[in-house]
């Protein structure tokens, strides 16, 4: 599949959606805010120069609306961005300054696969032979609201047998699993490549509805994104999570962040679906939808366990909320399951956010991650835009 075919998916249909993106410029020779106006991608960056500002604006849905700017064709962007033109008007992840965090063991289809990575240690080729088995003595706690007085008897019941995982802990105890997932400003966007390490041989994307929250932890608005996942890192030990998580290009977020408004909110995002599907250049395909309606705990309270007095965030944050897509598909040899090929095509397309596409490449292979805040602030110096943060806020 050539991603450039994939332009007309990648905008939200619903012509009321209020789209908020980033765009490099070349003629400015770094970003820009942009909000999709019909055919059109037009200006915001006067209005609050970086993401994390404008999204801390209260009026920010009006400013979406309403404020005026130069502006780039929207198909003419896409193409770009989806063609690799990395020297033309292009998208970026819609986020900058906000701090990507993300929750774990959300879904139950989800939590049985990290037990199972657990107790094969990451050796994909054991996977399957206890995966019918675990299924079956673990079941009662698919169906257990999480810290309840219900899943602290089923908790108990597999303390007994020898069966309680530190992923069982933290989807049906009482605190989530809420970590880092990258460092600001290295996540990639739409059409860009997504990077899994090179010596990983057992990993998987991880297709997530990324709640998008202001300073004061309200959320306003909501993205796909892409949590890319090493599971024989990380089955080998949870203490490998950083490794398994957090490598080069192994964040996307995109392709916009749909603000909410009263035409679309929390409560909307967490009926959506999400539709993964995997090309590969070996003729391999795979398809899968899930339901946020099937998350074991609901939105509002990710974002608390996320944000409150415990933890601040002045610049903002964005959250993936975790994934119920979990292969178990064979790809080869019987027995073995899922993982990556170099030049996947990965798609997760939602009615409701449009379509992230990315290709799959080494992480050592990705391009570097060259620009941080250092240059970003430089960069909005010289353009003159700092002094527009300062007057956001």
């Amino acid at each position: 599949m050539i991603l450039n075919q994939l332009v007309d998916r990648v905008i939200v249909t619903d012509p009321a959606a209020v789209l908020i993106g980033r765009v490099f410029d070349p003629a400015a020779a770094g970003p820009c805010l942009v909000v999709r106006r019909g055919e059109e991608l037009v200006d915001l960056t006067a209005y609050g120069p970086t993401s994390a500002d404008l999204l801390a604006r209260p009026d920010v849905l009006d400013v979406a609306r309403r404020a005026e700017g130069r502006s780039w064709n929207l198909r003419d962007v896409l193409h770009a961005t989806l063609s690799g033109g990395p020297h033309r008007t292009h998208l970026l992840a819609p986020c900058d300054l906000q701090v990507i965090k993300a929750a774990g063991v959300t879904f139950a289809s989800s939590m049985i696969e990290r037990v199972i990575e657990e107790r094969v240690a990451g050796d994909a080729a054991r996977a399957d032979s206890i995966r019918a088995t675990l299924h079956d003595i673990v079941g009662p706690a698919f169906t257990v609201e999480p810290g309840s007085p219900e899943a602290a008897e089923v908790k108990q019941a597999l303390v007994d047998q020898g069966l309680w995982s530190q992923y069982l802990e933290v989807g049906i105890g009482p605190d989530p699993e809420i970590f880092t997932k990258a460092p600001i400003l290295s996540a990639v966007g739409v059409g860009a490549d997504v990077g899994v390490l090179s010596g990983s041989s057992w990993n998987n994307p991880e297709p997530e509805l990324v709640l998008v929250a202001a300073p004061d932890g309200r959320p306003v608005g909501a993205a796909l994104g892409n949590d890319v996942n090493l599971r024989d890192y990380e089955g080998r030990s949870a203490l490998l999570l950083g490794k398994a998580k957090d490598n080069n290009a192994s964040c996307s977020i995109g392709p916009f962040i749909r603000l909410f408004d009263d035409a679309f909110g929390i409560e909307d995002a967490a009926r959506t679906t999400i539709t993964t599907r995997i090309i590969g250049k070996d003729g391999f395909e795979a398809e899968h939808t899930g339901r946020l309606e099937d998350i074991s705990r609901p939105l509002p309270d990710l974002l608390a366990a996320t944000h409150g007095r415990h933890h601040q965030y002045p610049d903002g944050f964005v959250l993936f909320t975790g994934t119920s897509f979990a292969p178990a598909m064979d790809r080869g040899e019987p027995g073995l399951g899922f993982t990556h090929h170099d030049g996947d095509i990965v798609t997760i397309e939602s009615p409701h956010l449009g379509l992230l596409a990315n290709t799959v490449v080494k992480s050592e292979d990705a391009a570097p991650w060259t620009s941080g805040v250092r240059a970003l602030m430089e960069n909005l110096a010289a353009r003159g835009l700092l002094g527009a943060a300062a007057g956001a806020r």
